[in-house]
């Protein structure tokens, strides 16, 4: 059988083992990234293809004829047509729930850093005024502690849940939304009630049409001015402009954003056109340590061992 990557750099950056991946079949044909134009002669003879972010549409599937499997190196399944996924016999399974410490502890980075006004005191020590101050400390900037504060989380799946764990492990009072139009349920805070409530809102759920722009200026105006917003999630669940105005207009305290609608933001984007202390912008790294990518590509082999054993897993078609 022949396996080709398409975008091996998206996943290991030379820190990852690869044996356990190498060792499930013997020709590996590898790219660190490939261009939608180049995606069709690099999948044309293969049996089975990885793929964390490359798009595999309906044009390249109906050109790939020995193809069997189609491995995502991601939970989301959107950049393939899984339609004609199905239609031409190729299964496809992705993975999930392998990066869940690595985003949990990057929720609470993000926090920390913006409670404790971690960009400011760093600021005011490289500007010299600890060094000239009279005092052993600067007092500049007020700290403030989790512990009481309300955390209010918007999805509860894996990922909600461990971070509630954790917050309610540093003495937070957590809150969860009730799906937006959806029916009373007990131990869920309907949105708006958790927005005004909330000293911190996490976001957790996936991007769908019914999560497009869920954080907006209405939205955003009924939190109070002192609470956070964190967005590990999708960019797409924000109104990236209404946000920006937020901070900058001090109706919210400060955001910390590890995804935007356009990644890589190529064509620009307003939470990166100014710099604000408050507000911290990260490149979709939430996900990122090096456990789980490791975890992530030892079981993409799974997947591809199960199947090769008649017995397929995480399948999504």
């Amino acid at each position: 059988m022949k396996g080709v990557v398409l975008d091996l750099k998206s996943i290991d950056n030379g820190d990852i083992d690869l044996a356990k991946l190498k060792a499930v079949i013997r020709d590996w044909q590898t790219y660190d990234s490939t261009l939608d134009t180049d995606a069709v002669s690099r999948i044309s003879n293969a049996d089975i293809v990885i793929t964390n972010k490359v798009k595999l549409q309906k044009s390249h599937l109906e050109l790939a004829p020995k193809l069997k499997l189609i491995c995502i190196a991601a939970t989301g399944t959107n950049n393939v047509d899984l339609d004609t996924a199905a239609k031409a016999g190729i299964t496809v399974a992705n993975v999930t729930n392998y990066a869940t410490p690595s985003v949990v502890e990057h929720v609470f980075c993000l926090i920390l850093a913006l409670t404790r006004k971690l960009n400011q005191y760093q600021t005011a020590v490289r500007d010299d005024r600890w060094q000239k101050s009279p005092f052993f400390c600067l007092l500049d900037y007020s700290i403030n502690e989790l512990a009481g504060k309300t955390l209010g989380i918007i999805g509860f799946g894996v990922l909600g849940k461990a971070v509630a764990k954790l917050a309610e492990a540093l003495g937070m009072q957590v809150l969860i939304a009730a799906r937006k139009g959806g029916k009373p349920k007990h131990g869920r805070t309907a949105l708006e009630e958790l927005l005004t409530k909330s000293d911190v809102v996490s976001l957790h759920c996936p991007l769908t049409p019914e999560t497009q722009g869920l954080i907006g200026v209405e939205e955003l105006a009924l939190m109070k001015p002192s609470a956070i917003l964190i967005n590990t999630a999708r960019g797409g669940i924000v109104d990236e402009k209404a946000l920006f105005n937020a901070i900058q207009s001090q109706s919210i305290a400060g955001a910390g954003v590890d995804v935007l609608s356009e990644e890589p933001p190529k064509h620009g984007n307003p939470l990166l056109d100014v710099q604000l202390p408050n507000l911290i912008v990260t490149p979709h790294i939430a996900w990122a340590s090096v456990e789980s990518r490791q975890r992530l590509v030892d079981e993409i082999a799974e997947n591809i061992i199960a199947f090769q054993n008649g017995m397929p897993r995480n399948v999504v078609c």
